[in-house]
């Protein structure tokens, strides 16, 4: 999780220093390093050693509101 925050947070930083008007190339810069982290962190997160015995009948795990019938 902490990818997905630090990625977030890089993200944020280029919508704010475009609202900014910062120099363009240190905008640019950080999106190229943003995106990079945003490819990096799908990867982390799809090769993340994680198992469940959830399916998608178990509806949402944060909302549990027991199988279907």
């Amino acid at each position: 999780m902490s990818w997905v925050a630090a990625t977030t947070l890089v993200l944020m930083t280029v919508t704010i220093m475009a609202a900014m008007n910062f120099p363009l190339n240190w905008v640019f810069y950080v999106t190229v390093l943003g995106k990079i982290m945003i490819v990096y962190m799908v990867y982390k997160v799809l090769k993340a050693n994680y198992t469940t015995d959830k399916t998608f009948a178990d509806f949402y795990e944060d909302n549990p509101c027991g199988k279907y019938n």
